[in-house]
């Protein structure tokens, strides 16, 4: 049978507003403010996160390249004229 140690986390000098929205946002969910600690504990650390790059290269591309390339107008006029 597998023995499980969880360790304990005191946080100190959080500010009143940051205890005041952890509590505010446990109630919403109907949990305790230690659950909802360990919650956003874990989800900050243990869930993958993706690269910028990773996001961008996710993006189905639009158009095509001369769809962007900079076009010459057929009568330069000036606009200052």
């Amino acid at each position: 049978m597998w023995r499980y140690i969880l360790a304990s986390l005191i946080v100190r000098n959080v500010d009143d507003e940051i205890v005041t929205a952890l509590k505010f946002r446990a109630g919403r969910k109907g949990i305790s403010a230690e659950a909802e600690h360990r919650n956003l504990l874990a989800d900050a650390l243990l869930t993958p996160r993706r690269s910028f790059s990773e996001v961008i290269q996710s993006i189905s591309p639009a158009g095509h390249d001369d769809d962007f390339s900079p076009q010459q107008d057929e009568s330069p006029n000036s606009v200052f004229t």
